[in-house]
């Protein structure tokens, strides 16, 4: 069976599957899978999904990219597409599942919420299988699962890759899982756990806010990568009045910035490209640009995003980004855009502003 990445990366280290995945795949196979109703999570390119295709599984996806790495796979090893078979990790799972399988992500607060949504769903005998690489173990995943779970064992490790197996779940009352970040003004934002930056808006984003003047002839404005929405609040402090559009690829962080963006004007995109934007109809982009992609550090998703903010842009429009220092993003901005100005920078992250 053949996986690509979607998108696709020039790294060749970086592949579509682990041997985490591999592993998980190993503990469940020969269990009569075939037989049970199985929900898979933090399946990213769909390698699961695609190896698992004669059984009755629920895909729970939390990015666009994702999605559509689900598609390309199934496709291309002649597996029909069903997004039926497609859930949010906000959505209520009306039938009962007897296994779900997860890749651990990254962030310890996304694992939750996605034991939270797990632990309404899953049968009272069910199991749940979570692999992870052994150099990303850390105790709060045990703790975490005790939340949840009344047993937690661990398999065996093998090639550097190992498995949580939590049974017996806990009755719980149902929990929005909701972190709330001070502003400093004494507005607060609100973000689903799982979404970047959970207990205060980081440095970069921070340095930017403080340095962000939008012009008073702007008229639309496209938040990039949003996140919770604090680029697009800042701005609609600035101008009550412009047309706002939210975009990110994290289902999350798109339903985090509609509880923090209030208005007639404001368009959400949960998507991983800008196509549905019009071209030559933005006169001003923003972004905190994303580099890290779980434990993978890679810049290509930002470079074809900024080649896309070019086609949005109208003539003279203007694109405004914060970045670590060591990326060194002006070159790349320089291929792209008519001029480009570092308008401020200190130790640790620069801003650019580039003009089409």
């Amino acid at each position: 069976m053949k996986i690509i990445r979607y998108p696709n990366t020039t790294d060749r280290s970086l592949k579509p599957w682990s041997s985490a995945d591999e592993l998980l795949l190993e503990q469940v196979l020969g269990q009569n899978v075939s037989e049970k109703k199985i929900i898979t999570y933090n399946d990213r390119f769909g390698y699961l999904n695609c190896q698992l295709h004669q059984c009755d599984v629920l895909s729970v996806i939390s990015y666009k990219s994702q999605e559509k790495s689900h598609k390309i796979n199934r496709e291309n090893n002649g597996l029909i597409f069903d997004d039926t078979r497609f859930v949010n990790p906000l959505s209520s799972i009306d039938q009962k599942v007897d296994m779900a399988l997860m890749k651990v992500p990254k962030s310890l607060h996304l694992f939750e919420l996605y034991l939270a949504q797990i632990n309404t769903c899953i049968k009272g005998e069910g199991v749940v299988y979570c692999s992870f690489m052994t150099r990303h173990f850390t105790k709060q995943l045990l703790s975490i699962s005790y939340k949840y779970f009344e047993l937690v064992e661990q398999s065996l490790a093998k090639k550097k890759a190992r498995v949580l197996i939590l049974k017996k779940k806990k009755e719980l009352k149902e929990n929005e899982l909701i972190n709330k970040l001070s502003l400093g003004d004494g507005q607060i934002l609100k973000q689903y756990y799982g979404v970047f930056s959970a207990k205060e808006i980081d440095k970069a984003t921070q340095f930017f806010i403080n340095n962000l003047h939008v012009e008073e002839n702007t008229n639309e404005v496209l938040d990039l990568a949003a996140g919770n929405g604090v680029l697009g609040y800042t701005i609609q402090k600035q101008l009550p009045n412009c047309k706002l559009h939210i975009i990110d690829d994290f289902y999350l962080a798109v339903e985090s910035a509609k509880l923090n963006l209030k208005g007639e004007d404001i368009s959400f995109h949960y998507n991983d490209t800008l196509k549905e934007i019009g071209e030559n109809s933005i006169d001003l982009v923003v972004s905190n640009p994303p580099f890290h992609f779980e434990y993978e550090t890679n810049i290509e998703v930002s470079l074809r995003l900024f080649k896309e903010v070019s086609y949005c842009l109208k003539q003279g429009g203007k694109f405004q980004m914060v970045a670590n220092r060591h990326i060194n993003y002006g070159p790349h901005l320089e291929r792209i855009f008519n001029k480009v100005i570092r308008v401020m920078q200190n130790d640790k992250f620069e801003i650019y502003k580039c003009i089409k």
